[in-house]
């Protein structure tokens, strides 16, 4: 009797053990499946409980100024793809290290945002998507501002991402009631700039302020002076195709080094930064200040309707209207782009090109920006500032735009061009020195 009773235990203990190993070994089999359909998650194409479509999008959100754009896009989603469900997953502010990690481990994102450099690297390691054929099956290119055509085209003629933000501008800010006072015209003209900064170094007024610590904006004005010759400006050296000893950048030199010897800027200008420079021309002591359109805010605040920004003068009176539009400044390719693994490419690609369309559309109308690279036709819930009202009716019709020093390829240019263009402002270099000092790197 107790040896039946021994096996009957004997066999229930091996059934419980058995039965445990098999439920473990269950809950492992769970556990690695859940862990891939948790990274499947990262993927589209994903069906959700109520049959929605999931993509995870790699997007900026950080500010009112990224969160706004972006859950009003989300918001205007919902509402023409209502079967589409967006996982946000938050842009670091790392320089791409994020996603750059995300591509070397397989685990891209269905849409993510990018610049020109990522898309550089992406192109390389195949983890970017081209857009060519979605970008004329959706018909983007005729929603784009023909003046942005820049941000939606790489330089080998291909797409990789849709743009929603324009190009940024350097602006020539200036001080209405300063002119008025001093009797000082506003220049259209190279010569007439010569005069206006004579007759305010004569009447103790600084005539331009700039924030020359910083090599960008100085980079900045020579490029004003080159464009009215050559539109392309600075990437022309960038790229091999001019030389610092052409005639249009030899000549720009020359004006900027002409203009420093008659007093254009404040004492110490190479060692001013925004804060000290923008205080002169804040407070009514500068006649003129060099920018990106982003100091339109602060300019306005200041200074209210006495700001206003002039056209670069040009060579000559027969000349300005044919350059006025003629910008230094720009911009690249980037905006948001579509993973190669994304299961449902033609979705993917739909959906960057609609949240894309009402960045630019929230930016425009909710914002008061109109630096956008897509036509917005929606009225505008916040009005422009005068200059950005400006520069909204310009926009459609500049007919080209150069570069900002950081956006230049080339190190040993960049670099080359920052210094000399730097050492311009000084008064003790001179238009040869930087002639010679660029032409070391560029165009060879």
């Amino acid at each position: 009797m107790k040896g039946n009773v021994r096996k009957s235990m004997l066999l229930l203990l091996t059934f419980a053990i058995a039965f445990a190993i098999t439920a473990c070994g269950a809950g492992n089999n769970t556990k690695e499946e859940n862990a891939g359909s948790s990274n499947q998650g990262n993927n589209a194409g994903n069906t959700t409980a109520d049959g929605k479509t999931k993509l995870r999008i790699y997007a900026q959100y950080s500010d009112e100024d990224t969160k706004a754009p972006f859950d009003y896009a989300v918001a205007e989603l919902k509402k023409e793809m209502p079967n589409v469900e967006l996982e946000l997953d938050i842009q670091a502010q790392d320089d791409g290290q994020k996603l750059k990690t995300y591509a070397a481990t397989g685990n891209m994102p269905d849409i993510f945002n990018a610049g020109l450099d990522l898309i550089n690297t992406f192109k390389k390691s195949d983890n970017i998507l081209v857009l060519d054929d979605y970008v004329n099956s959706l018909g983007y290119k005729d929603k784009m501002q023909p003046s942005a055509m820049n941000t939606l085209t790489h330089e080998d003629g291909h797409t990789y991402a849709f743009p929603y933000a324009g190009n940024e501008l350097v602006l020539l800010y200036y001080n209405k009631e300063l002119f008025e006072k001093n009797g000082v015209k506003v220049p259209t003209t190279y010569d007439e700039f010569m005069d206006a900064v004579k007759k305010f170094k004569a009447a103790g007024v600084t005539p331009m302020s700039i924030f020359a610590k910083e090599k960008w904006p100085c980079v900045a004005l020579y490029d004003m002076f080159v464009t009215r010759s050559n539109p392309a400006g600075i990437t022309a050296l960038d790229q091999g195709k001019a030389k610092a000893s052409d005639n249009e950048f030899k000549t720009a030199a020359q004006k900027v080094e002409e203009l420093v010897k008659a007093g254009l800027l404040p004492k110490g200008a190479t060692n001013m930064n925004y804060d000290q420079a923008a205080a002169l021309f804040h407070e009514g002591k500068a006649a003129m200040f060099i920018n990106g359109q982003w100091e339109i805010e602060a300019a306005t605040k200041a200074l209210g309707d006495k700001a206003g920004f002039m056209y670069y003068p040009a060579n000559s009176a027969a000349e300005v209207d044919a350059t006025k539009l003629a910008f230094s400044g720009g911009g690249g390719p980037g905006g948001y782009a579509v993973s190669p693994s994304t299961k449902d490419k033609d979705l993917a690609a739909k959906v960057a090109a609609f949240i894309s369309l009402k960045t630019a559309e929230f930016k425009y109308t909710n914002r008061g920006n109109p630096m956008v690279a897509t036509k917005v036709d929606l009225p505008v819930v916040k009005k422009f500032p005068p200059m950005m009202e400006q520069l909204a009716k310009d926009i459609p019709n500049i007919t080209s735009t150069s570069a900002f020093a950081w956006g230049l390829a080339n190190a040993k240019v960049k670099a080359a061009i920052e210094d000399a263009s730097q050492n311009l402002l000084t008064g003790s270099y001179t238009a040869d020195d930087f002639v010679a000092d660029v032409d070391a790197v560029a165009g060879n």
